[in-house]
Formats: structure tokens, sequence, C-alpha cells
């Protein structure tokens, strides 16, 4: 009979709801699942990769230190929603993948490109910005005057190592040469000193371009060239987190915080909004 009632105990206790920060999970194995969650709160901490040279996505600021951007002020939404407080991980594309599996941090938030190599290694939320790909020269080029000029014999393309860039333009040109750049050497570098005709980049990233610099000229597609979804990205293996990360995203397209946060960093053109 005592093992009778710890039985009939055991079974009330995990038939009960419980509730994460206003989430609820139905039963005791959703709970088993959500142990990421689980320790965000307990800890009081989010742990957010970004990418500090992302304009207007993550950006730090070389001279003050201080970081900006959309999912600066995003993640700063998440963890208010959640009740934590964020602690940002320096990564990078490249380091994107590695840094999630090893538990480097819980999520990361810097406009990460999904592409289905990415998808088959970690999970994705809904996107929230969907961005094509654009090509920067300077001012004083003659080479590429327009997209069609971009893949002509002996053009030179630029592009940054881990970024969706890579693949597509691999795939894209037929007559130009890649040349893959990796840090510390840069994009921009490549293109000003004249060893590049133009690098390819996304719409956050030309906005530094046009924004910051005095040499820099965009060449834009006529038409959608390779439009890419941007979400943010967890580990695999735990749905419950991935939903509540799919609750907030659904949340702030709701409520109008994503839509003001776009608005602050010039990046209106590139939300999801449904």
């Amino acid at each position: 009979m005592k093992m009778y009632r710890l039985l009939t105990s055991f079974l009330t206790l995990i038939s009960f709801s419980i509730c994460l920060s206003g989430f609820c999970i139905a039963n005791a194995q959703a709970q088993a699942v959500s142990g990421r969650l689980q320790k965000i709160l307990r800890e009081k901490e989010i742990r957010v990769c970004i990418w500090p040279d992302y304009y207007g996505i993550t950006f730090r600021n070389p001279k003050t230190k201080l970081l900006s951007g959309i999912d600066i002020d995003l993640a700063s939404e998440l963890a208010k929603d959640l009740g934590v407080y964020p602690r940002y991980v320096d990564s990078s594309f490249p380091t994107l993948i590695d840094k999630l599996l090893n538990d480097e941090c819980d999520i990361a938030m810097h406009a990460v490109g999904v592409t289905a190599a990415r998808a088959a290694r970690l999970q994705f939320s809904q996107p929230y910005l969907r961005s094509d790909i654009y090509a920067i020269t300077t001012k004083s080029g003659t080479s590429v005057k327009t997209w069609d000029d971009i893949d002509r014999p002996g053009h030179i393309i630029a592009v940054q190592t881990g970024t969706i860039m890579v693949p597509v333009m691999q795939q894209a040109l037929k007559q130009a040469k890649i040349l893959l750049v990796t840090p510390p050497m840069t994009r921009e570098q490549e293109v000003e000193s004249g060893r590049a005709d133009v690098f390819m980049t996304d719409y956050p990233y030309s906005r530094r371009m046009l924004e910051t610099t005095d040499w820099a000229r965009l060449v834009a597609p006529v038409k959608p060239f390779h439009l890419t979804d941007y979400a943010y990205a967890i580990a695999p293996g735990d749905k419950i987190f991935l939903e509540r990360i799919n609750l907030f995203v659904s949340t702030i397209k709701k409520d109008g915080r994503l839509q003001a946060a776009a608005s602050k960093h010039k990046l209106e053109p590139i939300v999801v909004k449904d």
C-alpha cells in the first residue's frame, strides 16, 4: 500500500503543468528536455553569442567599446521577458556552430542566415529578418558598374569565410574568381586596395559601408538574387527552449518591438512581419 501511495503521488506530480516565465510545459517529459531554459532561469543569466563586427546587428564600437544593433536591443528584450540578465559572448560565423554545441552560449543572436548546412546541426527560430546579397565596390572603380558586370572574366570577388555568401557565390559565379577572406584580413581591405573588384555582403553590412566610408559604392541586384532568412540559433535537442524562443519572436512581431528596433537601426526593409 505504501508503494502504491508513493507511485500515485509521483504520477500526480508529473501530471501537473509547470510554467517558466509565463511559458507552460505540459508534463514531466517536457520538463526533462527543457534543461537549458531551467538553467537560464535558475542562474538568472542568458548567454548570447554575437558577432561584434556586424553593423546594425551586434556591433561593438571600436572607440567606446559599447554594443549596439537590433539584436543587442532584442537580446535585452528577451532577457527582460525571461526575468534574467544577458551576457554577451563574442563569436563569429565560422565559430557559430562550435560555440553553441560546446555550450559556450545559450543562443546565437546575430542575424544568423538559415542554411541547410547549419540547419543540419542547429535548431533555428522562426525568421525575423530576410536579406538579399549585395556587392560593394569603390566609387572610383569602373570594372563593375552593374550587377551583370560582377561575373566577368578576370574579376575577383571577395567573400568572407563562414558566411552564407561563400556557397552561394561558388555556385553562382561562372567566370569570375572567388577570393576567400579570413580575419584579420577584411573584405573592405581587399576591395579598397584593388586586390578584389567587389565584395559580397548583405543589407545590414552594406549600410555600414555606405554610412561609415567615403569610398564605397553599392551594387544591388536588379531582381532578387538570393534571399536568406535570418533567425536565432540554438543547440539541437531542446524543443521546449526552441518553443520559448519562437514565442518571443512571435510576440515581438505582434507588439511592435521588432519593428521599433528595426526602425532604430534602419533595417525596416528586411523585417519579416509574418
